[in-house]
């Protein structure tokens, strides 16, 4: 709370007299006249002022909360000459710490009730209750409970068919339609009847039935009931027998009918049992009581009876119930041949037929052509025939070999069917041959078969032969020009080099070169179409070969000449050169 400014300050500010009859606070009328006394506030007032203004204070507070009447403290002035700043610091302070707020609820002046907690504010206090009021109850300012109207203030929950009704703390939903008499209202508010024969106990007078009713009940007469098998005499007195064989009902269905009290009894037929509960004559089935002991294959059932059936390939027996084998070749099932087996038949097909898969009795003949080795049944053409095929070869140059597959290359040079003239050689090629004339060059003369031969093939040798006096035919190095020819099949796949010249010599491979001895060197000079051969040397019983091979493919027909070159090498250097012309003919077919 704020310090007061005294009325008597402002009256001296404004030149006017003190007046101790201001209607002020306790406390405020203490500071006020303290400050008119010795007639200024401006002045120094004596220090015994101040301290009977702070007494003052707290004789009042002490009243205030202790309610202490009988206490009174009186002052004498006394006076003193302390600064009047210090003095007014201190009368400051002291008025502050006495008009902080008080906490009733901690010194007990409040007046809350039980089941309320006092709550401290500022100058004052408030009642809280400290128990909630409860579903459908509200606090109110007064700090009292009060009932909630549900249906007044809408947050009821009742259906349309229903109508609100408050209670204390809650409500009730009352149908709007009201049930008559013999009825029964139900949640959703329908009108359930009431069965007023169950609900009630003895309802009708003795000798009568109690019959319910929409709304109500009847009491009706007791009258006789008979049993099953029985019915009212004329009199309506007693009960007697039916006789269910007379009426005009087949209760038995065809079978002999005989009358028992209050029942009877069908006599069934063989194949037929009286079923009890029906009190029919009902059908036995005889394939399903007696499983695999009536029929050797099929029991199907039959009225009053059943009757027996084999399977495919089967024939019923005389006995009706066995089944005996039925022979299905009899009626040439198969276009070719047919077997007989235990129930069924076998469809089988001569050689180069097969067993269709349509219908399993039909021979289709194999096409052993189109099959995925046909390709390597035939060396050239495979033609199918109706059970078999036959190979053929190319028309010029093959025949077919004995085995009726392959193709066998026809020697034209043996035979004599060459055209070759009488200055020409006949050399034969696959598939072929060809009229080749070699001459030898100048200074060359032509010799027979030497020791430097080539495999596999025939030879045309010419050695240099110079005159007299010709030094350069004498300088010249080459020593010999040789000609073969070789026929290669069409080698579309090389797995491997295929060897197919040999080119021997004379050198051996383990002599001395420094003292003396020979190296052949061996090259391919001319005529390697794309690089498809190479040459190598190799020792074969200690001597020198070179071994011209096959490294890639080439298609066929093609012709080529290969040149190829021996060189022998001594300490020296070259001491002759050997040249071998030779003529590749490839063939167009594989074989």
């Amino acid at each position: 709370m704020p310090i007061c400014h005294t009325p008597h300050l402002s009256s001296h500010e404004l030149g006017l007299p003190c007046d101790h009859n201001l209607s002020v606070g306790h406390q405020c009328n203490l500071v006020s006249r303290a400050c008119c006394v010795e007639g200024s506030c401006e002045g120094k007032p004596p220090l015994y002022y101040y301290i009977y203004v702070m007494i003052s204070v707290l004789y009042f507070k002490i009243r205030t909360v202790f309610g202490d009447k009988e206490k009174t403290f009186l002052l004498e002035k006394t006076h003193t000459t302390e600064p009047q700043q210090e003095t007014r610091d201190v009368f400051l302070y002291c008025l502050s710490c006495f008009f902080s707020d008080i906490n009733e609820c901690l010194v007990g002046a409040s007046n809350c009730r039980g089941g309320e907690r006092c709550i401290n504010t500022e100058g004052s206090f408030r009642c809280q209750r400290e128990v909630s009021c409860g579903t459908g109850y509200e606090l109110t300012d007064s700090n009292n409970c009060k009932d909630i109207d549900e249906c007044e203030t809408g947050i009821h929950n009742c259906g349309p068919q229903f109508q609100c009704q408050n209670t204390q703390g809650s409500f009730r939903c009352l149908p709007k339609v009201q049930c008559g008499s013999g009825f029964i209202q139900d949640a959703l508010g329908n009108c359930i009847d009431i069965n007023e024969c169950v609900s009630q106990t003895g309802p009708c007078n003795r000798g009568q039935i109690c019959v319910n009713t929409v709304g109500s009940y009847t009491c009706q007469r007791n009258s006789v009931n008979c049993g099953r098998g029985y019915h009212l005499n004329e009199e309506g007195t007693r009960c007697v027998d039916i006789d269910e064989c007379k009426t005009t009902e087949n209760v038995c269905g065809g079978h002999a009918c005989l009358n028992m009290l209050g029942s009877y009894r069908c006599e069934c037929e063989a194949g037929y049992m009286f079923n009890s509960i029906t009190r029919l004559c009902e059908d036995v089935n005889e394939c399903r009581h007696y499983p695999g002991r009536l029929c050797a294959h099929k029991c199907e059932n039959t009225l009053g009876s059943y009757k027996c059936s084999c399977t495919t390939g089967f024939a019923l027996a005389a006995d009706g119930r066995n089944c005996d084998d039925l022979n299905e070749c009899e009626s040439t099932p198969c276009s070719q041949e047919c077997a007989n087996v235990y129930g069924s038949y076998q469809c089988y097909c001569r050689r180069g037929y097969q067993l269709s898969d349509i219908d399993g009795t039909t021979c289709e003949d194999i096409d052993e052509c189109a099959l995925p080795t046909g390709g390597h049944i035939c060396s050239y053409r495979c033609h199918n025939t109706p059970g078999s095929f036959h190979c053929s070869c190319p028309v010029n140059g093959y025949t077919l070999a004995v085995n009726g597959r392959s193709c066998q290359d026809i020697d034209e040079c043996v035979t004599g069917s060459h055209t070759c003239t009488e200055n020409q050689s006949c050399f034969n090629v696959q598939g072929g041959f060809r009229c080749l004339s070699f001459e030898c060059p100048n200074n060359y003369r032509r010799v027979g078969e030497t020791a430097a031969r080539l495999e596999r093939s025939e030879v045309v040798r010419c050695i240099k032969s110079c005159q007299p006096n010709n030094i350069a035919c004498v300088l010249d190095p080459t020593h010999s020009v040789s000609h073969t020819f070789i026929s290669l099949p069409t080698f579309r796949e090389l797995p491997r080099p295929e060897e197919i010249v040999f080119l021997r010599t004379t050198v051996p491979a383990y002599g001395s070169y420094n003292f003396g001895s020979y190296d052949v060197k061996f090259d391919i000079l001319e005529g390697n179409v794309d690089n498809a051969f190479d040459i190598i040397k190799r020792v074969e019983n200690g001597l020198y070969v070179g071994i011209v091979r096959q490294v890639k493919p080439l298609i066929g027909p093609a012709m080529t000449v290969l040149k190829l070159s021996m060189r022998n090498l001594t300490t020296q250097g070259d001491s002759g050169l050997n040249i071998v012309n030779v003529h590749v003919f490839v063939s167009e077919f594989w074989f």
